[in-house]
């Protein structure tokens, strides 16, 4: 990896080389996460299509709940429940983790483990 300080670029090489491994399917569609400063966006997308089935963000929690909601890590599980109800009315059970070139933890681990308590398995 480049010895580069610049997390957006790092981050996009993390991004590029995980998506050599993970596509998505009919079956079995990609969940991509993108985590900006302020908010949290997930989709569930069809790779062979181009195509996104579901999505979610956190400005939608926001305006569902009539306000906001703290600390980020709590408002990132309410996406993740959100998305998975929303995937399982389009009949859609499993999907490939796309983790968008962020670590697992924080408020990516938080969506992930939210959607896989409301029913999506990966």
């Amino acid at each position: 990896m480049p010895k580069d300080k610049n997390a957006k670029l790092l981050r996009q090489i993390r991004h590029t080389r995980l998506r050599k491994k993970v596509a998505g399917t009919p079956e079995r569609p990609r969940l991509a996460v993108f985590r900006s400063l302020r908010h949290i966006y997930a989709q569930v997308i069809d790779d062979t299509t181009g195509r996104t089935l579901v999505s979610a963000s956190s400005g939608e929690a926001i305006k569902e709940n009539g306000g906001p909601i703290t600390p980020k890590i709590g408002l990132s599980a309410v996406v993740g429940k959100m998305l998975a109800e929303r995937a399982q009315a389009e009949g859609i059970t499993q999907v490939v983790f796309d983790r968008g070139g962020c670590k697992f933890h924080g408020r990516v681990k938080a969506l992930a483990e939210a959607s896989r308590e409301a029913g999506l398995n990966f």
